[in-house]
């Protein structure tokens, strides 16, 4: 009898124990789930500024800069003169926070269509725009104040890398939105799907157009590069709602 009573008593020791360290990895567990949660929240904030980065940043100079022209000049070459550093770290900082965004996705899009490689494609636009950044394009047709009208006869090696990194990254953004788009139209939510898409050929229609030579083609350039990347504040968000 005292056999029988000691084997229940450690049974009943024994089942607390693994109660208790079930309980210690489900808390783990949870806190692990919500440690995750909130750092790919965080990653898709970062990723939805980016858009109000360049467009504050961006426009706010492109109106106030004294010999700018948005319809002559791109928003690239206000990285020279007196404020070229405002410009080359709004150029870094919002392909940061876009490489940022593109973790973020990767993580809430998992196991889902394009969830591969739409984050990937926007990575690759973050990831050429810091490029584009730190490689500037030359003073060129009376900007800065006192440059010679016109476009020079050849191309600096950086000026090459810049356009090189801008042609790479909003192809690369131009086909995310097509792929997300693709996803949204599987998911059936048709707003978003069109949305997308519609992004991607805003921005790619701007940039086509400026190629062409159409009028105000670097306004064209930079209405259209902003309706695109505004689409990342847009998904970014959307999938941070996601989350709760």
């Amino acid at each position: 009898m005292t056999t029988t009573k000691a084997s229940a008593q450690a049974g009943t020791q024994a089942s607390a124990q693994a109660g208790t360290q079930a309980s210690a990895q489900t808390s783990a567990q949870t806190s692990t789930q919500v440690g995750t949660r909130t750092g790919t929240g965080a990653l898709l904030v970062g990723g939805a500024l980016a858009a109000p980065v360049f467009g504050i940043l961006s426009f706010g100079q492109a109106f106030t800069r004294e010999g700018f022209d948005l319809t002559r000049h791109p928003l690239s070459m206000l990285s020279n003169g007196d404020l070229a550093w405002l410009q080359i770290t709004t150029f870094v900082l919002m392909g940061v926070l876009a490489v940022a965004g593109s973790i973020g996705l990767r993580r809430a899009l998992d196991g889902q269509s394009g969830g591969v490689w739409a984050p990937r494609l926007i990575g690759v636009f973050g990831v050429t725009t810091v490029l584009a950044g730190i490689f500037t394009l030359e003073p060129m047709d009376g900007f800065p104040v006192g440059t010679p009208p016109g476009v020079p006869a050849s191309m600096s090696w950086h000026s090459l890398v810049h356009n090189a990194s801008g042609a790479i990254g909003f192809l690369a953004l131009i086909v995310a939105w097509f792929v997300l788009a693709r996803h949204y139209g599987r998911a059936g939510r048709t707003g978003y799907a069109v949305g997308s898409a519609a992004s991607g050929v805003i921005f790619l229609a701007g940039n086509v157009w400026a190629m062409s030579g159409g009028a105000a083609g670097a306004l064209a350039v930079g209405l259209g590069s902003l309706a695109g990347i505004a689409w990342l504040t847009v998904v970014a968000l959307d999938e941070r709602a996601g989350l709760r």
